[in-house]
Order: structure tokens, then C-alpha cells, then sequence
């Protein structure tokens, strides 16, 4: 979509009093120097390149300091659409240190692929509460040791001084510590946008960042600072995420979501696609969490740093309603943002083929197409008679389509774009059958995690024995021992009497062939506790495991 700045509308000014929030001090005018413009800055609470251009970061992070030869990553992530990358670092305390050889290395993988690049310490997360965490002090001496490969590419790099900087205990300390590591790289000499993450963990839920932004803001004297929340379970409800970030926006303050991910836990579900949706709204970058490696991977948007294995999240990201595909516009440095002056399109694709085609996602290919100054991404429809539907989008010349119905015949074409806002003509389209949805073939696990006088934990854990992913499934099962389920992560249960079925949250639709998805719960009891002796599948039996 060509995207083009606009005026951010007013929060109504009840909206933070209703959530019980309070938000950052109205910006000041007359106040501050112009600031500087060596490269990327902000300006009117935006992140603007040196050109005035208006930036709007569409990324992901990259674990580097994990996994040193995974360099092909930046390739790949570039490859599926994003403008960003953050790629984590490490200072010394925890992990690395990453040598200056090193993070020059990364900055000049970062501009060979038309990428801007967000440089975070990791060691910070979470101090005052994880044992040998650096300090912002700490974090902005490392800054000053790379002072020599950084200086010059102010173009291309935003420092992220630390990683979610402070825990959940004193998080008031965030406020002074973060002015004072913003003041001390600013009297290094260091004239790049420097980002700053929340306490909390760096969601920021008591709200320090939110009501002392301005504070901190003001304390930069070049003005280029530009404030980065982490959004995990804690934001699950779309009213909040939006009052968070409007309160930002409406104080004349840049904000961007710098971590954010789908799973939910016994804290919550985070509600990415009001994230996304809401970033749209009011042109806010976002960086998902994370390209592949993660302990847990849940969070993985990639197996095994294969891009030809997106994983669900990673589909959502890069292909998704409001994702990658669809928003990421290429910083202008790199001769991106399009022409004003071309109104040339681009050609028409060919024909698109498509293959893997399962009961709910089929892979579409095509012959490219070719433009007078280059193809910026593809977008995919579905025909019916007059109409067309968008079903996907993609940087490239394949795409995965993702929560298709099963036995549906569906007329897939393509149209490609460039960087001006052109669109070309229509391909040929392809009729593509999706499968019937197989029999499920199940084996469920069940055991008690922790139990207590009149409740207890428990864990299901659900395996497709089958050769065919299973999707949109309801398990089914029975307490014959009066127990009640109080609350369910992993999916969203319903009870009567001892019958109980449950129903898949986003992360946990689609069981790949011989993959399993794990639920966990919270249940009350009374007396005894007998575990259900036999499980259901979309009304089939399953194995017990």
C-alpha cells in the first residue's frame, strides 16, 4: 500500500481517565534547538531520514549475538519484506562482548541488504532483578567503546541503548538512569536517534515510561530520541494498547512497539492483531519477536532459520493483514519510497502454480514481473465473478496462504507494485481445490503440574499422529470428579457439568503433522481429583499418551 503521512487524530481526552491511566504531558513548543539532522531523527514526534522522508520501521529482531554464522538471516529477512532489524548484542556483562569488528559487520549486513539497522544491548533486561544485568551506565560505556564503527552511520543505525532495562521493582529508578545514559552518549559525541526501551521488563505496565516520557525526552538536547515499548501478555486488550500508544502520538512523542509476540500465558494473550491494526492507524513502527533461535519456539517466526519454514506466527508477520507485506516501505537511503514522477506500472505476472496444497493452505508461485525502476511486492486475490478479495501479500514471487476452508475451490491471482504506489495488470488466474479435512488422528497427554487442597494445575498436551496438519480442532473430554475449570491458556474452554470442550487461541489452530500444541490450567476441586480416562478430537477418540 503506498503510504502517505497524515494528520494523527486527537484522543478523546476522557479515554486514558476511563482506563485509569494517565498519559504523557502535552509536548512543548519553542522549547528545544531544531534537532540535529545527521541522518535519521525525529521531528514532530515522527522518525524521519536526513531527507525529511518519514520513516516507519516494519521488522523483526534477530538474536545475533547467539548465533554468530546465522548471517544469511539478514538476507532472508529482507528477502520476506522488512525495512528493520534489530539485532541483539551483547556487552559484556552476560553475553558477548560483540567486538567493534563484529558490529561494524553487522551494520554492513544491514545496508548490503537495503535494511535500517536497530542495535540493542541484551545484557540490560530485566536489572535489578536478574542476577548480573548491566546497567544503563554499564550499556552506554559499551556505545562509547564502538564510538569509531558507529560515527558515520547515522543513515542507517538507531541505537536501542538496552534491552528492557529495568525489572518490576523501583521501576521510578528507569526514569533518572535512562536521562542520564541518553546524556552521556550525547556528550560522546554521538549525534544518531537513540531508542530507549520501558521498565517493566519493557512493557511498561506501571506506566513510568508513559507518564515521564516527557521528562526524558526533554533531557536529550539533540531531540532524537524515540521510545520503545515491549508488548506481551499484559496487552491482550485492544482498548489499552490503543490508549498507550495514542497518548504517545497525541503528546508529540515518538513511540514504536520494539518487541511484541502472539502467545498467551497464565498472565494473559496478547492481542497482536490489535497491535498491528493500531500501528497502522498512526503510522507507529513495530518489531516482532523473533526471527528464529528462541528457546521456546512459540516465539519462532522461522524453524531453524529456514525461511522456507515460517512457522504460523511468522505467516502472520510477513503475510498477515497489516504485516510486513502489506506496510513495509524501504527506507529511501537505499534509493526506496518510490518516485513521484513514475507513473509507469509494473508488467504483469505470469501465471501463477500452485502446490502443497493442504485443507486450509496452499503455495503460489509465479514468474515475476518487471518494472522501470524495480517490483517492491505482490498481492494475492481471490476471484469471484466481478469481485476480488485480497488473500495474501509477499515481497517476493512465492507465497504460503494460510486459514483457506477446507473442500473450497478458490481462483487465485496476482498483482505486483513498485515502490510508487503502481499496480500492474492482473495475472492469469489458477483454481486451486483445498483437500477435505482428514479424520483426526490424535494421541492426548494429560497430567497435574501442581495441586493444593481445592485446586490444582493441570497440562494437556494434544499430538497429531496424522500426515496432514489438523486446524481449527475441539478437543472434547470428561471430569467425573466435580472438578471446574477457573481458567485456560492455549485455548478457550467451556464447561458443563463435568463435559467440557475446548476450542484453539490463534497460536495453537493449526497442529502440524506429528507436531503437538500443549494447553495449560488452572482448576478447582473438591476431595478427590481422577484424570479424564478418554479424549475427543472433532468428535473423534483419540489415543490417551
Amino acid at each position: 500500500m503506498k503510504r502517505t503521512r497524515r494528520t494523527l487524530t486527537v484522543l478523546l481526552a476522557g479515554l486514558a481517565t476511563l482506563l485509569g491511566l494517565a498519559g504523557p504531558a502535552a509536548a512543548r513548543d519553542g522549547d528545544r534547538a531544531e534537532p540535529l539532522a545527521t541522518g535519521l531523527h525525529i521531528e514532530n514526534g515522527r522518525l524521519l531520514e536526513a531527507n525529511g522522508n518519514d520513516f516507519v520501521m516494519r521488522g523483526v529482531n534477530h538474536a545475533h549475538t547467539w548465533y554468530q554464522g546465522e548471517t544469511q538471516s539478514f538476507a532472508d529477512i529482507k528477502e520476506l519484506g522488512a525495512n528493520t532489524v534489530r539485532v541483539v548484542l551483547g556487552s559484556g556483562q552476560r553475553w558477548g562482548p560483540d567486538s567493534p569488528e563484529n558490529v561494524a559487520n553487522v551494520i554492513e549486513l544491514c545496508k548490503a541488504n537495503r535494511m535500517i539497522c536497530v542495535l540493542e544491548v541484551h545484557d540490560t533486561t530485566g536489572y535489578g532483578e536478574q542476577d548480573g544485568a548491566a546497567s544503563l551506565d554499564q550499556a552506554a560505556d559499551y556505545w562509547i567503546g564502538l564510538r569509531d564503527v558507529l560515527v558515520g552511520q547515522e543513515d542507517y543505525v538507531v541505537i536501542n541503548i538496552g534491552n528492557e532495562p529495568w525489572g518490576n521493582t523501583n521501576a521510578a529508578g528507569w526514569t533518572q538512569a535512562t536521562i542520564d545514559a541518553v546524556q552521556k552518549l550525547r556528550n560522546a559525541g554521538f549525534e544518531h536517534t537513540l531508542m530507549v526501551d520501558g521498565p517493566n521488563w519493557g512493557q511498561d505496565w506501571q506506566n513510568t515510561m508513559r507518564t515521564t516520557a516527557q521528562q526524558v525526552y526533554d533531557a536529550d538536547p539533540t531531540g532524537n530520541l524515540i521510545f520503545s515499548v515491549h508488548m506481551y501478555a499484559v496487552y491482550e486488550s485492544a482498548d489499552l494498547i490503543s490508549a498507550y500508544l495514542h497518548d504517545f502520538v497525541d503528546a508529540g512523542l515518538p513511540i514504536v512497539v520494539g518487541e511484541f509476540s502472539h502467545p498467551a500465558d497464565q498472565w494473559g494473550d496478547v492481542n497482536e492483531d490489535a497491535i498491528m491494526a493500531t500501528a497502522e492507524e498512526l503510522d507507529l513502527g513495530w518489531l516482532a519477536w523473533s526471527w528464529s533461535g528462541n528457546a521456546d519456539p512459540i516465539h519462532d517466526l522461522t524453524l531453524n532459520f529456514d525461511p522456507a519454514q515460517l512457522t504460523w506466527w511468522g505467516e502472520r508477520v510477513f503475510h498477515g493483514p497489516n504485516g510486513i507485506g502489506e506496510t513495509a516501505e524501504e527506507a529511501t537511503i537505499f534509493g526506496g519510497g518510490g518516485d513521484p514522477d513514475d507513473t509507469q506500472a509494473p508488467t504483469a505476472p505470469g501465471t501463477p502454480t500452485a502446490s502443497e496444497v493442504t485443507a486450509t493452505s496452499a503455495v503460489l508461485t509465479w514468474p515475476a514481473a518487471t518494472d522501470n525502476v524495480g517490483v517492491t511486492g505482490y498481492d494475492i486475490v481471490r476471484v469471484q465473478g466481478t469481485t476480488e478479495t485480497r488473500v495474501g501479500s509477499s515481497a517476493t514471487n512465492r507465497v504460503t496462504l494460510t486459514g483457506l476452508t477446507a473442500d473450497t475451490t478458490y481462483t487465485l491471482a496476482a498483482y505486483a507494485r513498485d515502490a510508487a504506489g503502481n499496480r500492474s495488470a492482473r495475472s492469469a488466474t489458477v483454481t486451486v481445490t483445498t483437500s477435505r479435512t482428514p479424520v483426526a488422528a490424535c494421541a492426548v497427554g494429560y497430567r497435574v503440574v501442581n495441586e493444593w487442597n481445592n485446586g490444582f494445575q493441570g497440562e494437556i498436551v494434544i499430538r497429531n499422529t496424522g500426515t496432514a496438519p489438523l486446524t481449527n480442532w475441539t478437543l472434547g473430554f470428561t471430569f467425573s470428579g466435580g472438578q471446574t475449570i477457573t481458567n485456560l491458556w492455549g485455548g478457550t474452554p467451556t464447561q458443563n457439568g463435568g463435559t467440557v470442550t475446548v476450542t484453539p487461541a490463534d497460536y495453537t489452530r493449526t497442529i502440524a503433522a506429528n507436531g503437538t500444541v500443549t494447553l495449560g490450567f488452572i482448576a478447582g476441586k473438591n476431595g478427590a481429583n481422577p484424570a479424564p480416562t478418554a479424549f475427543t478430537l472433532n468428535g473423534d477418540a483419540c489415543a490417551t499418551a
